[in-house]
């Protein structure tokens, strides 16, 4: 007989991928402490360093839809457990890697083990909460943000007094021997939940699809399109606001907010880790209430005047802070969305391994951002923030008037398609 799940195993279930995905923020969000330690050592040169964080990136992106398969097979504990394994031994290489090979080693281990538990945890939250997912995706991708917030500072004061490689070794295996014990806590749910109700502003399908299915679908493409879109000019953004804060000459000049008073550059950079990550589970829990697509279209919209505010307004160091603050806080949403808005239409059981299909968009937008080092040099930063306008009003464009009424359509011939397979064939 099928036991039941517990009202409160879902809660458990989503704190537990939630801790998962904090132990492996540092992989990403942590590596910059890393860098100039490194290269004082061995003189290797910061681009030659900085290629493993590419490494690191391409495997963590583009592995997921693999690693999240097996979880879909297999459930989610042996996957999770295989990345904090994966985990303490990619850092515990970095620790002794006396080489540039040693080092890109290290990276694409570490890749491998961050998409085994950023897929899986992802996956496993949108198969127990399939009429929040937008809530339960966003608060496990916002995970990945809050790590790095509290191990961030302790890994630079080890580094500072023990060494790089310390941190390293130590703060890897920690990292990694959490995961691997909260991995066998994981599950995923004993039965599908059942749709229960039928909602206007959040449709949702009765069948579920398989990962051939659904990149067979147009629906598909377009919801990449728009992931990448969104994804490139926020990576874009990301990547170059240092740069753009020194030529706006703001990096340095002291801004007092909220009752602190640091350099605009310095300010900007923790709100927009803060906003990053209250924004994930905040607009996932809003597209629960009025629907994915309007969801897609507030958010996609804000950013494109935040951005407008920037350009136009930029030099000032408040404005730069708080505008920065508001794109980033509207960006990360699309860890939220695009995996809600994924398995609402093609379904709970091949949640983790369509979602992670879906997520190699981020991967693919990487690619396009050395484009905005180049299209700054040859025309200035106007170009590349015109650029990343366009593609966020393209996206909320292409979500109010093409996506959501492709989905409408697609849930509702997959609606009646059972039925209709379902009736007897009459006979003469």
């Amino acid at each position: 007989m099928e036991r039941q799940d517990s009202p409160s195993a879902k809660w458990w279930q989503l704190a537990f991928g939630v801790i998962c995905m904090a132990m492996i923020a540092n992989l990403q969000y942590g590596w910059t402490l890393f860098v100039d330690p490194i290269d004082q050592r061995y003189h290797w040169g910061r681009a030659a360093i900085q290629l493993a964080f590419t490494l690191f990136v391409a495997t963590e992106t583009w592995l997921v839809p693999v690693e999240a398969w097996f979880a879909d097979r297999y459930g989610p504990k042996i996957v999770v457990a295989f990345g904090g394994v994966m985990i303490a031994l990619a850092w515990t290489i970095n620790a002794y890697a006396d080489s540039l090979a040693m080092l890109y080693l290290g990276a694409v281990v570490a890749g491998i083990g961050a998409g085994s538990v950023y897929g899986t945890c992802v996956g496993n939250a949108l198969k127990w909460f399939p009429h929040r997912r937008g809530l339960a995706a966003g608060a496990t991708a916002a995970g990945f943000g809050a790590g790095a917030a509290i191990t961030v500072v302790p890994i630079a004061r080890m580094i500072a007094s023990s060494g790089y490689q310390d941190a390293f070794l130590y703060f890897g295996l920690g990292q990694g021997a959490v995961v691997l014990a909260l991995a066998f806590l994981l599950r995923k749910p004993s039965t599908n939940t059942p749709v229960q109700r039928k909602s206007t502003r959040l449709p949702q399908t009765k069948v579920d699809r398989s990962p051939r299915e659904a990149v067979r679908t147009p629906v598909f493409w377009v919801m990449y399109v728009m992931f990448v879109m969104v994804a490139s000019g926020g990576l874009m953004a990301a990547a170059q606001i240092a740069p753009i804060a020194h030529d706006f000459q703001v990096a340095n000049v002291p801004v007092s907010l909220f009752g602190l008073q640091m350099a605009a550059l310095t300010l900007a950079i923790s709100l927009d880790r803060i906003f990053d990550g209250f924004g994930r589970p905040f607009f996932g829990f809003v597209s629960d209430h009025i629907g994915r697509e309007n969801t897609m279209f507030i958010a996609f919209s804000t950013a494109a005047l935040a951005v407008i505010t920037l350009l136009t307004y930029g030099h000032n160091p408040m404005v730069f802070v708080l505008a920065t603050a508001v794109y980033f806080g509207v960006f990360g949403e699309i860890y939220s969305l695009f995996p809600a808005t994924c398995g609402d239409t093609f379904g709970s059981k091949y949640a983790a391994s369509n979602a992670g299909l879906l997520y190699t968009a981020k991967g693919t937008a990487a690619f396009l951002v050395p484009f905005a080092s180049l299209l700054s040099a040859a025309y200035g930063w106007s170009a590349v923030f015109t650029l990343i306008i366009i593609l966020n009003v393209t996206a909320a464009a292409l979500a109010m008037f093409v996506l959501r009424p492709m989905r409408a359509r697609y849930l509702a011939e997959t609606e009646h398609a059972p039925a209709l397979a379902a009736q007897p064939v009459r006979t003469a």
